[in-house]
């Protein structure tokens, strides 16, 4: 299986290359950081230290793709401490029982693979009906720090440039209130 670095981007429906290209010329500010692999959040709180000067209201995320009996698929973006209740989430959201996409349906209707997952996929998921779930504590955040479709870089950018961003692409945010 291809792991989800940017060495592989080109076989993405959408490059980490072109997405930053993208996010660049419509004039969004980031910081962009190159890192060994990430994977996990553990992973990710091994090198955070290293993403530069944090600031209050900085937000690292976990990111889950999920699917429910009538293949309705959703992203789930959380504060990466969240602890999420997977069995109460579908019935509180109106999805039922929900599970974890497999790395090809991930693949297809998100374009990034396990280890890589991010909002920023709205980019294709939004073509494939894949609906958005964001907890709340994101929208009230600073600087969001998520990978660009792959999971070597990261990006860090205001948390409303990133809800501008994926309302250009047509995206609607779903915002998931703490339980």
């Amino acid at each position: 299986m291809t792991d989800a670095s940017s060495v592989y981007q080109d076989s993405l429906p959408i490059s980490s290359d072109t997405l930053i290209e993208r996010l660049e010329a419509e004039g969004y500010a980031f910081d962009l950081f190159h890192h060994v692999p990430l994977r996990t959040v553990a992973d990710s709180k091994l090198v955070e230290a290293s993403l530069g000067a944090h600031q209050t209201g900085d937000i690292h995320i976990k990111n889950l793709y999920l699917r429910n009996k009538k293949k309705k698929n959703l992203l789930v973006v959380l504060e990466q401490d969240y602890e999420l209740d997977l069995r109460g989430l579908g019935p509180r959201i109106g999805m039922g029982n929900l599970s974890f996409g497999s790395p090809e349906r991930l693949l297809e209707n998100l374009g990034v693979r396990p280890g890589a997952v991010t909002p920023l996929a709205m980019a294709t998921g939004c073509e494939k009906g894949v609906t958005l779930w964001m907890d709340v504590a994101i929208r009230d955040a600073g600087r969001v720090f998520m990978h660009p479709l792959v999971n070597d870089r990261t990006v860090a950018m205001q948390a409303s440039d990133l809800q501008r961003f994926l309302e250009s692409l047509g995206v609607s945010i779903n915002w998931l209130e703490p339980f």
